[in-house]
C-alpha cells in the first residue's frame, strides 16, 4: 500500500481528519447537485490550503469529509473557511432550493461541527462508511 506523505519544509506527515458538517436546523436540505457542488467547492478550497480530499459524501442534512492536512494548519480556521465559502455559493447558486427550507434567512450550515483526528488503521473502515451514505437520487 502506498503511503501518501505531506512534505513541507523540515516535517514529512500523514495526517487526515474526518469532518463532518450538518445543515442548520438538521434541515433536509441538499440534493445530489448541492452535495456535488459542495464537493467540487471543498476540492478547490483544500488545494489552496494545501490539502486534499481522500473522501467526500453526503446526505439531505449532513456532509462528511476525510481530508489530509499538514501540521501547520490550523484545523479551525479551514473549516471556518470551508463553512463560510461553501455557504456563501450555495446561497449563490441555490437560492430557490434553499428558501423553500430556511424561508428568509438563508443559512446553510449549524454553527457547530464535529472534527476527529482519524489513525492509519481506521482509514479504509471510515472510507466505507462515508461512501456508503444515502446521496440523494437526482
Amino acid at each position: 500500500m502506498k503511503k501518501d506523505f505531506v512534505s513541507r519544509g523540515r516535517s514529512v506527515s500523514d495526517l487526515k481528519a474526518h469532518l463532518i458538517l450538518t445543515t442548520k436546523y438538521r434541515r433536509k436540505v441538499f440534493n445530489a447537485a448541492m452535495i456535488k457542488r459542495i464537493h467540487e467547492l471543498f476540492e478547490d478550497l483544500l488545494e489552496k490550503w494545501e490539502c486534499k480530499i481522500v473522501e467526500f459524501n453526503g446526505e439531505e442534512d449532513h456532509i462528511h469529509l476525510l481530508f489530509q492536512y499538514h501540521p501547520d494548519l490550523q484545523l479551525s480556521k479551514l473549516v471556518n473557511s470551508l463553512k463560510s465559502v461553501s455557504s456563501r455559493k450555495l446561497r449563490q447558486e441555490f437560492l430557490d432550493e434553499l428558501e423553500k427550507v430556511y424561508y428568509k434567512k438563508k443559512v446553510v450550515w449549524n454553527s457547530s461541527y464535529f472534527i476527529a483526528s482519524c489513525g492509519g488503521v481506521t482509514i479504509s473502515t471510515l472510507k466505507k462508511y462515508i461512501e456508503n451514505q444515502n446521496t440523494p437520487e437526482q
